[in-house]
Parts: structure tokens; sequence; C-alpha cells
């Protein structure tokens, strides 16, 4: 079975916190309502039904709430194939998934058919649902909420997603419904971001890893728009798979919705820890993935490249050392970057995928003590001095390893000024081939004598 060893968890079980779900026909305002309990523009809001295609997870405050929210995409419920079809499974997921839905209708269009049907398929359910009249920001629309009550199914909530008007009165019928908050202590997890060039196979990859459509997997390029946040549990470690959609050149970026997924991406890289980079195995490493893996470095997290589609090519040790030669000899400003050659159609090496971030991601958090670090550094400047600007050599004076994930060193010297950016590079090497650091950034940062 594909990921079978990666088991998804539901939001509950990886927070400790209980899980509303968010459904509605298309263009009712569910992503407006989303960002506002979450706090942040975490869902692309716009005025196109179905910009939300993938359920998205943010963790929510409302008043004295802390709970779990999942945003979905615009519930068809007649639909039988295409996105809308693929849009209902993974509403119908969501729907499993929560302990409360909140049931979004529109004041400003009234009832329709879709909304009745929704009603049906709620009441299906067997869960408790809160109906709420969104885009009541007026005396009429508030009056217009009452019509929902042929929907039976209990009082409609008037509120004002965009305007925060009525979200107290949600939060008071909430507060009846959810579970008491478990007390667990926070559990220290491992967030990944799947990032990559349209169409190398990123949403293909989650779902193989969690072994269920946990995203929608289509041919056309740009899919996922959004970035996906999924909890889940590998050997005992707690993980989190951020999909991201897939990322262009900025000169190549399209107005409109690329745009923000593009923002979406990098916002994702900043929440994770390790960037998998996605590439076609089919194909040679692309100047666009040298770009994303850049963007990877820059922010000092950890990288490792993904060979995905590996089934399409003979799976010989000979081939491996080809593939891994040419792009890693592209990638010649991140040498320490692992490569992993999976097939997200078959499930190849998934384990060895998983195992290899949980890897990095220790090795993120390594330490390694101030004696042995200072060892290492005049052991390097003994055998390679730094250059000098004149008469005044720079000078070393003492190194310490400041923190970790990512980890940062920070070096005392004579005079900064006088760094050449290759001895920064030399002592970087030097860092990694006494300590390792394999599969991640580490941030060297020099400090004048008597500086802050």
């Amino acid at each position: 079975m594909v990921g079978a060893r990666a088991r998804p968890l539901p939001p509950r079980s990886a927070t400790g916190k209980p899980v509303v779900a968010i459904v509605g026909r298309p263009n009712v305002g569910k992503s407006t309502l989303f960002n506002r309990l979450v706090g942040s523009r975490q869902a692309i809001v716009q005025e196109i039904a179905g910009t939300t295609r993938d359920r998205l997870y943010g963790e929510a405050r409302l008043g004295r709430l802390s709970f779990v929210v999942i945003d979905t995409g615009g519930l068809e419920p007649a639909a039988e194939e295409g996105y809308p079809a693929l849009i209902r499974l993974q509403v119908e997921t969501a729907v499993v998934e929560a302990e409360v839905i909140l049931f979004l209708v529109d004041t400003a269009t009234g009832g329709t058919a879709a909304d009745a049907e929704i009603a049906q398929l709620l009441r299906q359910a067997d869960k408790p649902v809160l109906l709420v009249a969104n885009k009541a920001d007026n005396d009429r629309r508030r009056e217009a909420a009452s019509e929902f009550y042929e929907l039976a199914l209990g009082d409609p909530i008037p509120v004002s997603a965009y305007h925060d008007i009525g979200l107290a009165d949600l939060g008071e019928r909430l507060e009846g419904l959810l579970p008491a908050e478990e007390g667990e202590a926070p559990v220290e997890t491992l967030p990944l971001a799947i990032v990559g060039r349209p169409n190398v196979g990123k949403s293909a990859l989650v779902n193989a890893i969690l072994g269920r459509e946990r995203v929608l997997v289509s041919a056309e390029p740009g899919t996922t728009r959004d970035a996906v946040d999924t909890p889940f549990e590998y050997k005992g470690k707690q993980l989190v798979l951020i999909d991201t959609a897939g990322i262009r050149r900025r000169g190549r970026v399209t107005r409109g919705v690329e745009q923000y997924s593009v923002l979406r991406a990098e916002q994702a890289l900043v929440r994770a820890d390790i960037g998998l980079l996605v590439v076609d195995a089919s194909e040679d490493v692309a100047a666009q993935d040298l770009h994303i893996a850049g963007y990877v470095a820059d922010a000092h997290k950890g990288l490792i490249v993904v060979a995905n589609k590996w089934d399409l090519m003979e799976d010989t040790e000979e081939s491996r050392e080809g593939f891994a030669g040419k792009a890693l000899g592209r990638l010649r400003f991140a040498p320490w970057a692992p490569l992993a050659f999976v097939s997200a159609k078959t499930g190849l090496n998934m384990d060895g995928l998983l195992e290899l971030a949980v890897e990095v991601g220790e090795t993120r958090r390594q330490r390694v003590p101030t004696a042995e670090l200072n060892t290492a550094v005049q052991k390097a400047v003994a055998e390679h001095r730094p250059s000098s600007k004149g008469r005044r050599p720079m000078r070393i004076l003492y190194v310490t390893q400041a923190e970790v994930n990512p980890p940062t060193f920070v070096f005392f010297v004579s005079d900064a000024s006088l760094l050449h950016f290759s001895y920064q590079r030399y002592m970087e090497n030097a860092i990694r081939k006494a300590f390792g650091f394999e599969g991640t950034a580490i941030r060297l940062i020099f400090r004048s004598r008597g500086s802050g």
C-alpha cells in the first residue's frame, strides 16, 4: 500500500483541539470566514467561484474558544465529474473529520436549490450543524437571514465575516457544541514544504505519502492554488506536509490567483523547516528548479531534491549516479542537499524519503559543543589563513553556535569588514567537514570585536 507507514492524523490528534469545518456552495464567503477565524490571509479570497479547491487547516480563536478550522471548496451537490466532483470528495472528508460543521449561506443572494441539497447532505452526516447566514452587514440582510429557517437546520446566525459582525454570537453557539480542549503538552512537529515548478507531481507526492487523496491531482498545471497543511505521524514522529502551488519565475507569474499562489508558496517556506524540491526525473533539472532551490537555501532551510517519476527511468545504480551528477552539478550553491529517487505513482521509496526528512530535521537541531567547534575552526585557520587587506589580516577570535533550526554560528573576529566571501565559504565547508549538517543550510555570522 502506498504510504502505508505514514498515518494521517485528524487535526484534534495533532493539536489536542476540536475540529470545525466550513462548508457551503461556491462564493458564499467561506474563505473570508476562515481567514477571519485564523487571523491571517491564509486562504485565497477572490470574487471567483471555486477559488479554494483543497481543504485548508488553520488554528482558530473565537472568544474563549480555540479550535482547528477547515476551509473547503465550494460544494456543488450534483457534481459527478471534473473539479466539482473532486471538491465534493474533499468536502465529504472534511465533514467526517469535523466535530461541528458551519454551513455558510449568503444573505445577499438568498437561498438556492444548491443550499437545500447541501442541507440534506449535512442532515445525513449526523453531526452538529450551525447555519451561518453570511454577508449580513445591514438591517435588510439581517432580516433576510430568516428565510433560511426553511432549511430546517435551526436558527440562522447572521454574520458578516468581511466586516467582523456577529462572530461573537457564532462563538457563543459554538461553545455549547465543542468538546473541552485537551490539555496536552505541545508536540514538536517537523513541517515539510512540498515545492517545485508546476506539474512535476507535488500533490501526487502528498497523496502517496499519506496513502489517500488528500489534495486534488490533475494533469492540468496549477491545480493546487493554496498552501495546504496536513499533519501526520511517521514512526512516532509528528510531521506536517505543506503542499503549495507550483512556483514560476517572477516574470512569468500571471496576475490574480496564480500571483497569490506564488506568494503563498514563499510563505510556506517561511513556515517550513525543510523544503522538498520535487523535480521531474524524466527531464533535466530546469532553471526554474534552481530558482526554487535558491529560495530554500536563501531562507536557510533544509533541502531535499526529490526526483519524482523515477518509475519512468531505468532503475540502476548507473542511471541514479548519472542523474545525481547532472542535478547536483547544477545545484553547486547547495552541494549539501541530498537526493531521493521516488515515484508518487507507484509509491517507490516513500519510506526512504520520510526517513531522510526526519534525519535532516534532526540535523537542523544538532548543537556542536563550543570547545569542539573552536578546535575545528582553528585547525581550518592553520591550514588556510584569511587573506589580508593591506597590512591587516582578519583574525578569528572565538566561535559559538548561537541557534539551531537553522544551525547558526557566530564568529567574533578582529574586523568583519576584512572578510572575503570566499573565506566565509571555506569556513562553512570546514564546519560541514567536521560536523556534517548534510541536508540543511547553515548560517554564519561574523561580528567585529566589541560589536553588539
